[in-house]
């Protein structure tokens, strides 16, 4: 009888932990504007200029203008899309790179959002079919309690 060949087993996966990619080199110092676009905070650079013409954006708790100078330390708080982001630049950049470059290149300090109370729905039972008449005041009444 022949003996079953063992079959080589697939080489082991790669470590989940690959090498960051290097951060690009940049300037001591860069626009305001450039650098909250260049790390993905703002869609587009007028969408960042405007926010710092419209007072959204400050860099060490003063109003920033959109080519106010950006250092590594500074920090930058700009209220974006119905949310105030708090960051402290770690690399100054003005050319739009990767996610995982951008996130390197500053420390997010905001903090984070309470959960949102939740509000009981009422459910009624599978099969229950739609509220009768009766059903509907006492819905009423619990509603107008403040329920």
């Amino acid at each position: 009888m022949n003996a079953p060949e063992e079959v080589p087993s697939p080489p082991a996966a790669p470590a989940a932990s690959t090498p960051a990619p290097p951060l690009p080199p940049g300037p001591p110092a860069g626009r305001l504007d450039r650098w909250l676009w260049a790390v993905r905070l703002t869609k587009t650079r007028a969408d960042a200029a405007q926010a710092c013409r419209g007072g959204h954006v400050r860099v060490n708790d003063r109003p920033a203008k959109p080519a106010t100078p950006v250092r590594a330390g500074d920090v930058v708080r700009a209220h974006l899309h119905g949310t105030t982001r708090i960051v402290e630049v770690t690399h100054v950049i003005e050319k739009r790179v990767g996610a995982p470059v951008a996130v390197r290149c500053y420390v997010d300090n905001t903090p984070a959002r309470p959960p949102e109370a939740m509000i009981p729905v009422a459910r009624r039972d599978r099969g229950a079919g739609r509220p009768t008449k009766r059903d509907r005041r006492q819905l009423d009444r619990l509603r107008s309690e403040g329920f």
